[in-house]
């Protein structure tokens, strides 16, 4: 982890996405331009150098929109019920 970035959200700044239009970490649809649109922004984040910060703050904020730190809200879903077991 880096610690420069652990207790704060200085990480944002820092983001690769900041360099692009926000829509495309925000697809209206799975399929066509959405799905277009996933891939590039999962593009993005995979050299990200903040990118586990950004799936732990999703994770963490329960995030259930968007590409955040490398993850698309379906994979999120699947690793907070990893994460938290059943009671």
């Amino acid at each position: 982890m880096n610690r420069l970035y652990h207790d704060s959200e200085d990480w944002v700044e820092q983001g690769n996405c900041r360099s692009y239009d926000p829509e495309i970490f925000f697809p209206v649809s799975s399929t066509g331009i959405g799905r277009t649109d996933t891939e590039r922004a999962l593009a993005v984040c995979r050299s990200c150098t903040v990118r586990p910060e950004c799936l732990r703050w999703a994770l963490r904020a329960g995030e259930a929109h968007g590409v955040w730190g490398g993850t698309t809200p379906e994979q999120r879903r699947y690793m907070r019920r990893e994460l938290v077991p059943a009671s």
